[in-house]
């Protein structure tokens, strides 16, 4: 009886850039990082910041963007399933990942890790920021007014103003580290040099957005606004004379 030799190609056939569906995958997670999520934590930081200026200014901010039209599809959309899918494939990422930073303690690796573990803090607290501020207490859709009120009497737990002052860090860092890898991947920065220099800027980005939050954070505290009510009474202008406004 016949047999038939078969011929075994020697070697591992060469991997082809693009070739795959995970380098779709990885990509478009990439790209979701920075558009529309990253947009929308830089919009989120600015927004809150208006708490700076006082709790009128807090609520008439959020009435603006409460205000906007189809806002649960803007959120559904541009938010939260963007969202899901860049946290659900990070934590994919993560899982078949194998963080080796103990055994070889070089400064990539600790980023690498650090950028997985801010990743899961900022999704967490995300979920329950939305949960506490969308979902329970005054609706702030219809009553834009209580905004300042209900962030003030939610942060007097310490708990909370804790988890709050993590989470703000983590999604800081998260998102400045994600700029950077972005600008590695995307083939922005090709040279040691330039990622180098761009990590500066990085860094920088991650202290600004910190320092903003932490400030914006600080303003619920200010003695001049301590136990805001969550039914703020309409702001009153103040009278004109003689073509000079009265200070």
């Amino acid at each position: 009886m016949a047999t038939t030799a078969t011929t075994i190609k020697r070697g591992v056939p060469p991997l082809r850039a693009a070739q795959g569906h995970s380098f779709f995958w990885r990509r478009l997670h990439s790209l979701s990082g920075i558009i529309p999520v990253g947009v929308f934590l830089i919009e989120h930081f600015v927004s809150n910041a208006f708490a700076t200026n006082g709790p009128h200014a807090y609520a008439a901010q959020v009435k603006f963007l409460t205000s906007l039209p189809f806002v649960p599809v803007l959120e559904t959309v541009g938010i939260y399933l963007p969202l899901l899918y860049h946290s659900l494939y990070g934590f994919y990422i993560w899982f078949r990942g194998q963080s080796n930073a103990s055994d070889y303690p070089w400064a990539g690796n600790f980023m690498y890790a650090a950028q997985r573990w801010t990743g899961a803090i900022a999704f967490a607290y995300i979920l329950w920021h939305t949960w506490t501020m969308r979902f329970t207490g005054t609706h702030l859709l219809t009553h834009s007014s209580a905004a300042f009120g209900k962030v003030q009497a939610e942060l007097q737990n310490p708990w909370a103003l804790a988890f709050y002052i993590v989470g703000i860090t983590a999604a800081s860092w998260h998102f400045a580290y994600g700029l950077y890898l972005f600008a590695a991947k995307w083939g922005i920065t090709v040279s040691d040099k330039s990622r180098r220099a761009f990590g500066f800027v990085c860094l920088g980005i991650a202290a600004t957005f910190i320092a903003a939050g932490l400030l914006t954070v600080q303003a619920f505290f200010r003695e001049q606004w301590r136990n805001t009510p969550e039914d703020l009474p309409p702001q009153q202008e103040q009278p004109v004379e003689s073509g000079k406004l009265r200070m």
